[in-house]
């Protein structure tokens, strides 16, 4: 496209669109009633008028007339079109934000320490700290002392009831070794009595030596309930004797004084018997803690000097 000749129409448009606005501001000066009588003029309807003046407010009542005076009764004034002007008056300088203020701690003096101290005050404090220092040690010595025997009555109390618990275990222990030793020692005399009966029957000669010949007695009526009355006192002695160390198996003879009823007065070992000393003390002991020996159904060989022969089982 040429140039030159896009000059000129852009002059052209630029001044249409300049008178244009020019125009529309010259209309917008002027006042309803001029566009009132500019349509009125022409014989236009009120329709196509943009601009339409606002009606005066009719009251009821007589109609007033007035004539305005002033400002009010002039015309309005013509608009003059003023040029702006130009703000010559520099801004004012900027100035910073205030720094907020920050306020230094207060700092307390101490009061100036005294010319002259009183040594004797202070003396005195430092008696008093170490006076309360050492009550606090001694309550606290008295605290652990009184812990400590709260700790040991406590253990002790423990001890005692384990070692009483030990001594009921071991005291049953012993009582049901001792009704087992009973009934072992029934058992011994019941199965010792059954063999004396057995030995009582033949022929009241089971306690006789052995001898290449068969002696003859008497063949007395009270043979065998002597004989049995006899074991009957060995059965009852038996369990009474502690034997002694290196006591020889042999009979040994004990005289017995009783009274009837078997009360155990007496008992001396008969001078032939072959034990020593211990062995005569231990027979004699076991006849005397056996108390009472049989009675019922042996009254009729009751004898109250009583020769027994011990024999060790």
């Amino acid at each position: 496209m040429d140039e030159s000749k896009a000059t000129p129409k852009a002059v052209v448009l630029s001044a249409i669109l300049h008178i244009g606005i020019v125009g529309f501001l010259f209309l917008a000066v002027l006042p309803c009633a001029s566009y009132e009588n500019f349509f009125n003029a022409l014989g236009l309807p009120a329709w196509m008028n943009p601009i339409t003046c606002s009606k005066p407010l009719q009251l009821q009542g007589q109609v007033i007339e007035a004539t305005l005076i002033g400002p009010t009764g002039s015309p309005p004034p013509k608009s003059v079109k003023t040029k702006p002007v130009p703000n010559t008056v520099p801004p004012p300088p900027a100035t910073p934000p205030p720094k907020p203020q920050v306020e230094a701690p207060q700092v307390k003096t101490l009061p100036p320490p005294p010319e002259h101290p009183d040594v004797k005050d202070q003396e005195r404090i430092v008696a008093d700290a170490l006076l309360k220092a050492e009550d606090a040690k001694k309550l606290q010595e008295e605290k652990q002392r009184q812990r400590q025997a709260e700790l040991d009555a406590k253990m002790a109390k423990q001890k005692e009831e384990k070692q009483k618990q030990i001594d009921e275990m071991f005291a049953k222990m012993d009582a049901a070794a001792n009704r087992t030793k009973q009934l072992d020692n029934k058992a011994k005399q019941a199965r010792q009595q059954l063999e004396d009966l057995k030995n009582a029957k033949d022929d009241g000669q089971s306690d006789l030596p052995a001898a290449a010949q068969r002696q003859t007695g008497n063949n007395a009526d009270h043979s065998d309930l002597s004989d049995a009355y006899a074991a009957a006192i060995q059965n009852a002695v038996t369990p009474n004797w502690l034997r002694p160390d290196n006591m020889p198996a042999v009979p040994c003879t004990v005289h017995i004084v009783q009274l009837p009823g078997g009360d155990v007065m007496s008992a001396t070992v008969d001078p032939s018997c072959p034990y020593d000393e211990a062995g005569r003390r231990s027979v004699e002991n076991a006849v005397l803690r056996t108390k009472t020996l049989p009675y019922a159904g042996f009254e009729s060989v009751f004898r109250r000097n009583l020769t027994f022969t011990f024999r060790p089982q």
